[in-house]
């Protein structure tokens, strides 16, 4: 490989850095102004299932739990994928493996949550 490849190369890799990095802190910014719309009570009718539900059950759950809830979910995931803006911009896997297994270990945790107990009925 002579010195022209090696170059090429290395600006290759490195662009390639800087738009998963570019990636990761638009949707970390996402995450969070969808949770600081949930945590101020807006933004229910974007959650999946509630939007769906018909008036009747709406009128049975307790949407300010539900929104506050979301949103602590989604500071958790946003988070997550902060770590995954850290992994790339210091090129070490741990931080990528670690926020990986806490953004799954959230969603599991929410899942059951949100769907055992009847946390949310008014």
């Amino acid at each position: 490989m002579n010195s022209l490849q090696s170059s090429l190369y290395f600006f290759m890799k490195r662009g390639m850095i800087m738009v998963g990095l570019l990636l990761d802190v638009i949707i970390l910014l996402a995450f969070i102004v969808y949770g600081i719309a949930l945590w101020q009570g807006k933004g229910a009718s974007m959650l999946s299932g509630y939007n769906t539900m018909s008036m009747e059950k709406k009128m049975q759950i307790n949407e300010r739990a539900l929104c506050k809830f979301m949103a602590k979910i989604m500071f958790a995931l946003s988070f997550c994928v902060g770590l995954f803006a850290v992994s790339e911009l210091l090129e070490e896997d741990i931080y990528f493996i670690v926020g990986l297994s806490l953004f799954v270990a959230v969603l599991g945790f929410a899942l059951i949550y949100a769907n055992t107990g009847n946390r949310f009925k008014k």
